[in-house]
């Protein structure tokens, strides 16, 4: 058969329109991806599986009110199994491979060192929604936890007010965020007149299960008569075997009390908590805060996770916070571009679930309440104590290598800016 000349050109026509009408379909349909970057397995799947599941919730929420920018979300979830540097390659097949606009994740500080190097190299972005040591800022990472002036300084400072307490044991795992918090609780105390003596410091391994030599000395500590009052920044399942002991061994909180730095409602649903009652935790939420919108974020997990027993906690807080804050911002900036979207997030506001206003400074940290929690029968807390706002501090004031630095990502572009020398000093990554 013959084709005529009208018959090629059309013909032609039609295979150049259907790439095109295909490419156009796939373009419709592409959607935005949002890595999450939490241990599921390993000694901190006990926290960060509800931070997952966090994010799936959040996620749905927002495809449900039409996504971002036209598009949908999609949630690309890895694991990387309580691994440290696994995490780093997690972070790199998320950037590289999946495409990422956000990641959300990390929980121990080391799997954000981990972490911190990829995501500088690679100009991604990391949402990390966990108290920690402070003592870092960089342009790449949002952190929407506590720093140490948000947490561990207030609740020492409700020690030495409230409770008159001291002698202090300061337990933790051995890890950077409580060896970094501890060196500077240690330098507050001193500053405070608590003698050095008189400061008991103890880290054990990840999962670490035998407590009756440490609990025994913490309780020896007392034998003078002094009040004796426990630090915690014991991380992951370790917790575990450290209140069961503490119970084991008679330890009450009126004779010697515990206030926990990375303890939430989430790490309590799986222990007996009836002999835990009046031991405290420092967060800036709690799920028994009385605020309409933290009624409707827990009727909306429980919704989500169909499972009312399923709790929340100060991480979940963050988590929310910062999902909002980066999706105000996208729309802003009207693309997910990294630097027009951190550009877009300075300054941004948003409600938190305890009834305030949370506010992104250009240090990249949130303002946030201060709570202390006392642990009630049931698990849950009793709120004992909160502040306004606090603005978080990237760098302390109580070591002196900090005290002359400060953060600023919107006008002097510098995470480490010397006060004294009025200089930049560029922290290079390397853990």
């Amino acid at each position: 058969m013959k084709l005529s000349r009208r018959m090629l050109l059309a013909g032609g026509a039609a295979a150049l329109s259907a790439p095109l009408t295909a490419r156009l379909a796939f373009a419709q349909e592409e959607t935005i991806k949002v890595g999450i970057l939490h241990s599921l397995s390993g000694t901190m799947a006990i926290s960060e599986t509800t931070l997952k599941d966090t994010m799936l919730m959040l996620i749905e929420a927002q495809n449900a009110k039409g996504g971002l920018l036209g598009k949908k979300l999609e949630a690309v979830v890895v694991d990387p199994a309580s691994d440290w540097p696994l995490f780093a390659e997690k972070a790199r097949e998320l950037l590289t491979v999946d495409k990422v606009a956000a990641m959300f994740g990390c929980w121990t500080s080391v799997s954000r060192k981990s972490v911190l190097p990829v995501v500088e190299e690679l100009n991604g972005l990391l949402f990390y929604p966990v108290q920690y040591e402070g003592e870092e800022s960089s342009k790449n990472v949002i952190y929407t936890g506590a720093a140490p002036n948000q947490q561990a300084i207030p609740a020492t400072d409700y020690f030495l007010n409230e409770l008159g307490i001291q002698k202090f044991a300061l337990l933790g795992t051995d890890y950077v965020y409580p060896r970094t918090t501890n060196n500077i609780l240690e330098a507050y105390l001193k500053s405070k007149g608590i003698p050095a003596e008189d400061i008991f410091v103890n880290y054990t391994p990840f999962g670490h299960s035998d407590w009756a030599k440490i609990v025994a000395d913490v309780v020896a500590l007392g034998a003078d008569g002094k009040k004796v009052g426990v630090i915690s920044t014991i991380n992951g399942d370790a917790n575990i075997g450290f209140y069961k002991e503490l119970a084991a061994a008679g330890v009450t909180a009126d004779k010697l009390p515990v206030v926990a730095f990375s303890v939430g409602e989430e790490e309590l649903s799986g222990l007996d908590t009836s002999n835990l009652v009046g031991h405290l935790a420092a967060w800036n939420y709690f799920q028994t805060a009385e605020a309409p919108d933290n009624a409707k974020f827990i009727a909306d997990w429980k919704a989500f996770i169909k499972d009312d027993k399923r709790v929340t906690n100060d991480p979940m807080e963050a988590h929310y916070i910062g999902f909002n804050m980066w999706v105000n911002a996208v729309t802003a900036a009207g693309t997910t571009d990294v630097d027009p979207v951190l550009d877009a997030l300075v300054g941004q506001k948003f409600p938190n679930l305890t009834g305030g206003m949370a506010e992104l400074l250009p240090n990249h940290h949130l303002t946030k309440p201060v709570l202390i929690g006392e642990i009630r029968a049931d698990g849950q807390f009793d709120i004992i104590s909160q502040t306004e706002p606090v603005a978080g501090d990237a760098w302390t004031d109580f070591l002196p290598e900090s005290a002359v630095l400060e953060s600023d990502w919107k006008d002097l572009k510098c995470g480490m800016y010397n006060k004294d020398t009025k200089t930049c000093v560029q922290l290079k990554s390397n853990y």
